[in-house]
Protein backbone atom coordinates (compact mmCIF):
# COMPACT_ATOMS: atom_id res chain seq x y z
CA UNK A 1 0.00 0.00 0.00
CA UNK A 2 1.32 3.45 -0.93
CA UNK A 3 1.15 4.88 2.60
CA UNK A 4 3.53 7.67 1.64
CA UNK A 5 0.76 9.30 -0.44
CA UNK A 6 -1.10 10.04 2.80
CA UNK A 7 0.91 13.12 3.69
CA UNK A 8 0.02 15.62 6.38
CA UNK A 9 -2.05 17.75 4.00
CA UNK A 10 -4.23 14.82 2.96
CA UNK A 11 -4.69 13.58 6.51
CA UNK A 12 -5.58 17.09 7.68
CA UNK A 13 -8.15 17.53 4.91
CA UNK A 14 -9.86 14.26 5.86
CA UNK A 15 -10.10 15.27 9.50
CA UNK A 16 -11.34 18.73 8.56
CA UNK A 17 -14.26 17.11 6.77
CA UNK A 18 -14.88 14.84 9.76
CA UNK A 19 -15.11 17.78 12.16
CA UNK A 20 -17.97 19.34 10.20
CA UNK A 21 -20.27 16.87 11.97
CA UNK A 22 -22.97 18.03 14.39
CA UNK A 23 -22.65 17.56 18.16
CA UNK A 24 -24.69 18.47 21.22
CA UNK A 25 -24.14 22.17 22.03
CA UNK A 26 -21.41 22.10 19.37
CA UNK A 27 -19.14 20.45 21.97
CA UNK A 28 -17.11 18.70 19.24
CA UNK A 29 -16.15 15.85 21.63
CA UNK A 30 -13.71 14.08 19.30
CA UNK A 31 -10.01 13.49 18.86
CA UNK A 32 -8.24 11.88 15.92
CA UNK A 33 -4.94 10.07 15.83
CA UNK A 34 -3.40 8.97 12.55
CA UNK A 35 -0.99 6.04 12.63
CA UNK A 36 1.18 6.55 9.56
CA UNK A 37 2.73 3.10 9.50
CA UNK A 38 -0.67 1.42 9.08
CA UNK A 39 -2.62 4.28 7.44
CA UNK A 40 -5.17 4.03 10.24
CA UNK A 41 -7.20 6.71 11.96
CA UNK A 42 -8.25 6.34 15.57
CA UNK A 43 -11.45 8.17 16.49
CA UNK A 44 -11.33 8.89 20.21
CA UNK A 45 -13.69 10.46 22.74
CA UNK A 46 -12.45 13.77 24.14
CA UNK A 47 -13.61 13.56 27.73
CA UNK A 48 -12.57 17.15 28.38
CA UNK A 49 -15.30 18.13 25.87
CA UNK A 50 -18.08 16.08 27.46
CA UNK A 51 -21.20 17.68 28.98
CA UNK A 52 -21.87 15.96 32.33
CA UNK A 53 -25.08 17.86 33.02
CA UNK A 54 -26.66 17.59 29.57
CA UNK A 55 -25.16 14.19 28.73
CA UNK A 56 -24.49 12.26 31.94
CA UNK A 57 -24.25 8.83 30.26
CA UNK A 58 -22.14 9.91 27.27
CA UNK A 59 -24.81 9.11 24.71
CA UNK A 60 -24.52 12.45 22.91
CA UNK A 61 -20.73 12.19 23.00
CA UNK A 62 -20.93 8.85 21.18
CA UNK A 63 -23.49 10.21 18.70
CA UNK A 64 -21.33 13.23 17.88
CA UNK A 65 -18.13 11.23 17.51
CA UNK A 66 -19.94 8.71 15.32
CA UNK A 67 -21.24 11.49 13.08
CA UNK A 68 -17.64 12.69 12.69
CA UNK A 69 -16.61 9.10 11.99
CA UNK A 70 -19.13 8.88 9.17
CA UNK A 71 -17.84 12.13 7.65
CA UNK A 72 -14.33 10.68 7.82
CA UNK A 73 -15.52 7.61 5.90
CA UNK A 74 -17.16 9.84 3.28
CA UNK A 75 -14.07 12.01 2.88
CA UNK A 76 -11.85 8.95 2.58
CA UNK A 77 -14.08 7.47 -0.12
CA UNK A 78 -14.09 10.83 -1.94
CA UNK A 79 -10.28 10.67 -1.89
CA UNK A 80 -10.46 7.15 -3.41
CA UNK A 81 -9.59 5.21 -0.25
CA UNK A 82 -11.53 2.28 1.11
CA UNK A 83 -12.34 3.08 4.79
CA UNK A 84 -12.20 -0.23 6.67
CA UNK A 85 -13.96 0.60 9.92
CA UNK A 86 -14.12 -1.15 13.31
CA UNK A 87 -16.29 0.08 16.18
CA UNK A 88 -15.09 -0.20 19.78
CA UNK A 89 -12.02 -2.23 18.74
CA UNK A 90 -10.39 -2.34 22.20
CA UNK A 91 -12.51 -3.31 25.24
CA UNK A 92 -9.72 -2.05 27.52
CA UNK A 93 -9.75 1.43 25.99
CA UNK A 94 -13.31 2.82 26.05
CA UNK A 95 -12.14 6.19 24.73
CA UNK A 96 -11.14 4.50 21.46
CA UNK A 97 -14.51 4.53 19.70
CA UNK A 98 -13.44 3.40 16.24
CA UNK A 99 -10.57 2.79 13.85
CA UNK A 100 -10.59 3.52 10.14
CA UNK A 101 -7.87 1.85 8.08
CA UNK A 102 -7.42 3.33 4.62
CA UNK A 103 -6.87 0.80 1.85
CA UNK A 104 -6.75 1.21 -1.92
CA UNK A 105 -9.93 0.25 -3.75
CA UNK A 106 -10.09 -3.43 -4.67
CA UNK A 107 -9.44 -4.51 -8.25
CA UNK A 108 -12.77 -5.08 -10.01
CA UNK A 109 -12.01 -8.75 -10.64
CA UNK A 110 -11.60 -9.57 -6.94
CA UNK A 111 -14.41 -11.47 -5.24
CA UNK A 112 -16.74 -9.04 -3.48
CA UNK A 113 -15.18 -6.04 -5.22
CA UNK A 114 -18.43 -4.92 -6.83
CA UNK A 115 -20.09 -4.47 -3.43
CA UNK A 116 -17.11 -2.60 -1.99
CA UNK A 117 -16.84 -0.33 -5.03
CA UNK A 118 -20.57 0.43 -4.87
CA UNK A 119 -20.17 1.31 -1.19
CA UNK A 120 -17.30 3.64 -2.06
CA UNK A 121 -19.37 5.38 -4.72
CA UNK A 122 -22.35 5.80 -2.38
CA UNK A 123 -20.13 7.36 0.29
CA UNK A 124 -18.18 9.59 -2.10
CA UNK A 125 -21.40 10.98 -3.59
CA UNK A 126 -22.28 12.42 -0.17
CA UNK A 127 -19.08 14.45 0.13
CA UNK A 128 -20.41 17.81 -1.23
CA UNK A 129 -23.18 17.79 1.39
CA UNK A 130 -20.68 17.79 4.29
CA UNK A 131 -19.97 21.50 3.90
CA UNK A 132 -23.55 22.34 3.00
CA UNK A 133 -25.18 20.64 5.98
CA UNK A 134 -26.48 22.94 8.71
CA UNK A 135 -28.51 22.45 11.87
CA UNK A 136 -31.58 24.61 11.35
CA UNK A 137 -32.63 27.17 13.93
CA UNK A 138 -35.54 28.46 11.85
CA UNK A 139 -39.22 27.43 11.65
CA UNK A 140 -39.98 25.23 8.68
CA UNK A 141 -42.21 26.14 5.77
CA UNK A 142 -45.61 24.50 5.41
CA UNK A 143 -44.28 22.08 2.80
CA UNK A 144 -44.16 18.32 3.47
CA UNK A 145 -41.16 16.16 2.76
CA UNK A 146 -41.95 14.10 -0.38
CA UNK A 147 -42.61 10.42 0.21
CA UNK A 148 -39.77 9.36 -2.07
CA UNK A 149 -37.30 11.47 -0.07
CA UNK A 150 -38.57 9.97 3.17
CA UNK A 151 -37.90 6.53 1.74
CA UNK A 152 -34.33 7.55 0.94
CA UNK A 153 -33.84 8.78 4.51
CA UNK A 154 -35.23 5.54 5.95
CA UNK A 155 -32.84 3.60 3.71
CA UNK A 156 -29.91 5.80 4.80
CA UNK A 157 -30.54 4.99 8.47
CA UNK A 158 -30.90 1.28 7.77
CA UNK A 159 -27.56 1.19 5.95
CA UNK A 160 -25.88 2.10 9.26
CA UNK A 161 -27.85 -0.30 11.43
CA UNK A 162 -30.50 2.10 12.72
CA UNK A 163 -34.19 2.74 12.10
CA UNK A 164 -35.95 5.93 11.03
CA UNK A 165 -39.69 6.37 11.14
CA UNK A 166 -42.09 9.28 10.77
CA UNK A 167 -44.66 9.08 13.60
CA UNK A 168 -48.26 10.08 12.88
CA UNK A 169 -49.39 13.54 14.10
CA UNK A 170 -50.91 12.31 17.37
CA UNK A 171 -47.76 10.52 18.46
CA UNK A 172 -45.60 13.30 17.06
CA UNK A 173 -47.23 15.86 19.34
CA UNK A 174 -46.57 13.68 22.36
CA UNK A 175 -42.91 13.38 21.36
CA UNK A 176 -42.67 17.13 20.81
CA UNK A 177 -44.07 17.85 24.24
CA UNK A 178 -41.40 15.62 25.78
CA UNK A 179 -38.57 16.94 23.64
CA UNK A 180 -36.17 19.79 23.57
CA UNK A 181 -33.89 20.58 20.72
CA UNK A 182 -30.13 20.44 21.09
CA UNK A 183 -30.09 24.10 22.18
CA UNK A 184 -32.68 23.51 24.91
CA UNK A 185 -35.62 25.08 23.08
CA UNK A 186 -39.14 23.71 23.01
CA UNK A 187 -39.61 21.94 19.67
CA UNK A 188 -43.37 22.38 19.85
CA UNK A 189 -42.70 25.92 18.60
CA UNK A 190 -41.26 24.51 15.38
CA UNK A 191 -44.54 23.48 13.74
CA UNK A 192 -45.39 24.31 10.18
CA UNK A 193 -46.85 27.75 9.60
CA UNK A 194 -50.13 26.56 8.09
CA UNK A 195 -51.48 23.32 9.51
CA UNK A 196 -49.59 23.43 12.79
CA UNK A 197 -49.02 19.68 12.49
CA UNK A 198 -45.55 18.21 13.12
CA UNK A 199 -45.83 16.06 10.00
CA UNK A 200 -42.09 16.21 9.31
CA UNK A 201 -40.99 14.83 12.67
CA UNK A 202 -38.68 11.81 12.43
CA UNK A 203 -37.57 9.40 15.15
CA UNK A 204 -34.18 7.69 14.86
CA UNK A 205 -33.81 4.53 16.91
CA UNK A 206 -31.87 1.32 17.38
CA UNK A 207 -32.83 -2.15 18.56
CA UNK A 208 -30.61 -1.89 21.66
CA UNK A 209 -29.29 0.96 23.78
CA UNK A 210 -25.57 0.39 24.30
CA UNK A 211 -22.49 2.41 23.31
CA UNK A 212 -22.21 0.31 20.15
CA UNK A 213 -25.79 1.26 19.26
CA UNK A 214 -25.05 4.93 19.93
CA UNK A 215 -22.18 4.73 17.46
CA UNK A 216 -24.42 3.13 14.86
CA UNK A 217 -27.10 5.75 15.47
CA UNK A 218 -24.60 8.62 15.13
CA UNK A 219 -23.40 7.33 11.78
CA UNK A 220 -26.97 6.77 10.65
CA UNK A 221 -27.83 10.31 11.74
CA UNK A 222 -25.05 11.87 9.70
CA UNK A 223 -25.75 9.71 6.65
CA UNK A 224 -29.41 10.67 6.59
CA UNK A 225 -28.56 14.33 7.26
CA UNK A 226 -26.22 14.38 4.27
CA UNK A 227 -28.86 12.70 2.11
CA UNK A 228 -31.43 15.22 3.35
CA UNK A 229 -29.06 18.12 2.61
CA UNK A 230 -28.59 16.83 -0.92
CA UNK A 231 -32.35 17.07 -1.39
CA UNK A 232 -32.58 20.62 -0.08
CA UNK A 233 -33.87 19.75 3.38
CA UNK A 234 -32.95 21.34 6.69
CA UNK A 235 -32.97 19.58 10.04
CA UNK A 236 -33.35 20.50 13.70
CA UNK A 237 -31.95 17.97 16.17
CA UNK A 238 -33.01 17.09 19.69
CA UNK A 239 -31.49 15.58 22.75
CA UNK A 240 -32.54 12.04 23.64
CA UNK A 241 -35.21 11.35 26.25
CA UNK A 242 -35.05 7.64 27.13
CA UNK A 243 -38.40 7.72 28.94
CA UNK A 244 -40.11 7.28 25.57
CA UNK A 245 -38.99 3.66 25.37
CA UNK A 246 -40.58 0.84 27.31
CA UNK A 247 -38.15 -1.83 28.57
CA UNK A 248 -39.36 -4.44 26.06
CA UNK A 249 -40.10 -2.09 23.14
CA UNK A 250 -38.52 -3.11 19.80
CA UNK A 251 -37.05 0.36 19.31
CA UNK A 252 -34.78 2.46 21.52
CA UNK A 253 -35.12 6.12 20.48
CA UNK A 254 -31.79 7.87 20.06
CA UNK A 255 -32.65 11.16 18.37
CA UNK A 256 -35.66 13.21 17.30
CA UNK A 257 -35.35 15.28 14.15
CA UNK A 258 -37.46 17.93 12.51
CA UNK A 259 -36.99 17.71 8.75
CA UNK A 260 -38.30 20.22 6.26
CA UNK A 261 -37.62 23.33 4.24
CA UNK A 262 -36.27 26.37 6.08
CA UNK A 263 -34.18 29.48 5.43
CA UNK A 264 -30.41 28.87 5.46
CA UNK A 265 -28.64 28.86 8.81
CA UNK A 266 -25.07 30.08 9.31
CA UNK A 267 -22.29 27.60 9.88
CA UNK A 268 -21.12 27.10 13.47
CA UNK A 269 -17.48 27.52 14.39
CA UNK A 270 -15.19 24.49 14.34
CA UNK A 271 -12.04 23.91 16.36
CA UNK A 272 -8.84 24.10 14.29
CA UNK A 273 -7.73 20.70 13.05
CA UNK A 274 -4.33 20.85 14.83
CA UNK A 275 -6.19 20.89 18.15
CA UNK A 276 -7.98 17.61 17.44
CA UNK A 277 -5.46 15.69 15.30
CA UNK A 278 -2.30 13.87 16.26
CA UNK A 279 -0.12 12.23 13.61
CA UNK A 280 2.31 9.46 14.51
Amino acid sequence: MAVQTLDTQVVTSLVRAATAAPSLHNAQPWRFRFLSDSATFQVRAALDRCLPQADPHGRALHLGCAAALFNLRVAAAHAAWLPVTRLLPDPYDPRLLATVRLEPPPPPARAGAAEELAMLTDLADLFPAIRQRRTSRQPFRDEPVPAEVRELLVDAAEREGAHLRFPPPGEAWIILELSQDAEGRDLANFTTSGTGQPAQLALLGTSEDRPLDWLRAGQALERLLLVATGHGLSAALTSHTPEWSEPHAPERPQMVLRLGYAPPSPATARRPVPLVLEID
